[in-house]
């Protein structure tokens, strides 16, 4: 038997001789191009989030909405906080450029960490900008609602139908209905920010502490 284990350990110790040991250099720049992956698929996401929406708006229905909009008079103030998301969002989108090529650039360990976490900031700060502007957005529909004295009109097509429900019970299911819509939109988009963008994360984060355990 303990031949047998002699044997087994001697086995084991050649195998463990076999494996090859990578080096520093090597497992560095393995954790960079790891990075520089993850970052590009940041950016192409942030890309991909921002164009595939406004695709939408060829279709009639989303055509439809924009006069929905329109009739309860809250169309210019969407226009303008439009406006202001799209600064917002290509200035994001730039900000995941430059640190696409900034980390692209092969640098000490040190480096390539301030790098990292620099990312990390700025995915974060995307992201909760991203679902505040989805909450801008419902609060102005419903404060465009309560401001409204006559919903019917907004609903032209439903005129008949309205017709035996009062005004104020009207405006508050309106506004109920996009309180709650809203509130699903935002845990769904959430959601979904946190599937992608926070496996990416998660996987930076990994990446920087292998990187702190090299520098140790």
């Amino acid at each position: 038997m303990t031949d047998e284990l002699e044997l087994l350990k001697k086995d084991w110790q050649k195998k463990e001789f076999d494996v090859p040991k990578l080096s520093y250099d090597e497992i560095h720049k393995m954790i960079w191009k790891k990075s520089s992956s993850i970052v590009r698929w940041i950016l192409i996401i942030s890309i991909l989030e921002f164009t595939v929406p406004h695709l939408l708006y060829l279709l009639p229905s989303m055509r439809d909405g924009m006069e929905l909009y329109e009739n309860i008079g809250v169309s210019k103030y969407l226009v303008v906080l439009s406006g202001f998301t799209y600064i917002i969002a290509f200035y994001f989108i730039f900000q995941f450029y430059k640190r696409f090529k900034e980390i692209s650039v092969l640098d000490n360990s040190k480096s390539l960490m301030k790098k990292i976490i620099k990312t990390r900031k700025t995915v974060k700060h995307y992201v909760i900008f991203s679902l505040s502007m989805i909450m801008m957005t419902i609060i102005i529909k419903i404060i465009g609602v309560y401001l409204n004295d006559n919903m019917v009109n907004a609903f032209p097509e439903l005129k008949d139908s309205l017709a035996n429900i009062s005004p104020e019970k009207l405006k508050i299911t309106i506004m109920m209905s996009i309180g709650i819509f809203g509130v699903i939109l935002t845990l769904v988009m959430g959601g979904i920010y946190f599937l992608l963008y926070g496996l990416l994360l998660r996987k930076l984060k990994q990446n920087y502490s292998e990187l702190r355990n090299l520098t140790i």
